[in-house]
């Protein structure tokens, strides 16, 4: 153990000495989960829209009211469609409602359908849909509250208490946090080891190694342990500014968080050191770890794309993308709890693509100086 213990120390003063590795593994973490926790939203809040009045009469009034009253819109009200028109086409509202001249004779009569059109900015597909579901759901509401206070008779009332398991407030925040945690471990552990060996052969460093009587292994665990704490100590910081600044609920054991976190550090770690175990130069090496690691967590973990709406051929590839296990457990582990039906399947494929890419790492490094 004596040789690895000194390549590990050798490697904790390469990293003491090298601002660069402080700077992924302790800034770069606090950049990305600003950058997450409130560059990136899916939560549609004060939505700009506007509202034709073609109608003054107090029905017509009142659910104006509720639609300003909302804190999902932003209403700018006219009396002539014309008027947003170019304000849609210019992007500075996502839609408008229109409620017609004929709005309250029609909606007391029993199966007429709501009197409302609403205009959105179909450019935007999502925001469009977006902005037609609240507007449904706040007619919904009114018109309910409307049939209570004048008691009026027709389809009968139904009062629906909609209840959400494990993100009760709907916050985006919630699961996009845990997942950019993914997404930042992947980033760190890939990036920090794919400049390992690369620097050293740039460095003239590696030949020295070389002619020392370590061993393959003894010379891959050397590399691997300083680099896998580093990443759990930004793993940890990243836990804390989860749990501490931005309140995320950490409803499972930390101790199963850590377990799952270095099952998956190990394969981003090894991923890295396989990439730098290729490639002799560090620019390289950074490019391939962003594209072979980082894109794929991001776009193919279900991190903030549902991996149900991808093709059939696309959903079949993530199952080769490590983070998208992880993705599940961090989300699993921080709004759900301990669910051993989740966590274990995915810490095992995790631990399975770590043995893969750990083979593949001993059977290409060897110990020659042509490569």
């Amino acid at each position: 153990m004596r040789p690895i213990f000194a390549l590990i120390k050798k490697e904790f003063f390469q990293i003491i000495r090298d601002p660069s590795s402080i700077l992924i593994s302790g800034v770069l973490p606090l950049i990305l989960l600003f950058i997450y926790g409130f560059g990136v939203s899916l939560d549609l809040d004060h939505l700009r829209i506007g509202l034709v009045m073609e109608e003054e009469s107090d029905e017509a009034v009142s659910f104006a009211e509720s639609l300003r009253n909302s804190r999902y819109f932003e209403v700018t009200t006219v009396r002539d469609r014309r008027e947003l028109e170019d304000k849609m086409l210019e992007g500075k509202i996502r839609g408008f409602v229109v409620i017609p001249a004929y709005f309250s004779s029609s909606w007391k009569r029993p199966g007429q359908e709501a009197p409302l059109q609403v205009i959105t900015d179909g450019s935007e597909p999502n925001t469009a849909q977006f902005v037609q579901n609240y507007v449904r759901g706040a007619f919904s509401v009114w018109l309910q509250q409307e049939k209570l206070n004048q008691n009026l008779k027709g389809l009968p009332l139904i009062q629906t208490l909609p209840r959400f398991w494990y993100n009760e407030e709907l916050e985006s925040r919630n699961f996009l946090i845990p997942g950019s945690i993914a997404i930042i471990m992947t980033l760190i552990g890939t990036l920090l080891t794919a400049l390992v060996v690369a620097r050293e052969w740039e460095r003239g460093t590696m030949e020295a190694l070389m002619s020392t009587p370590v061993t393959i292994f003894q010379l891959l665990v050397g590399k691997i342990v300083p680099y896998f704490i580093l990443g759990m100590l930004s793993m940890t910081l990243c836990v804390v500014v989860a749990v501490w600044f931005y309140q995320i609920p950490l409803r499972g054991s930390f101790l199963v968080l850590a377990m799952s976190s270095a099952s998956f550090l190990l394969a981003a770690t090894l991923l890295g050191l396989f990439i730098s175990t290729l490639s002799k130069n560090q620019f390289v090496a950074s490019q391939a770890s962003i594209v072979s690691a980082f894109l794929p967590a991001f776009i193919l973990s279900g991190f903030i794309f549902e991996i149900s709406s991808m093709p059939g051929w696309i959903q079949a590839l993530t199952h080769f993308i490590p983070a998208r296990y992880f993705v599940s457990s961090l989300q699993t582990l921080f709004l759900v709890g301990n669910v051993w039906e989740v966590i274990l399947p995915n810490t095992f494929f995790i631990l399975l693509f770590a043995l893969i890419v750990l083979t593949l790492t001993v059977y290409k490094t060897a110990k020659r100086l042509d490569g």
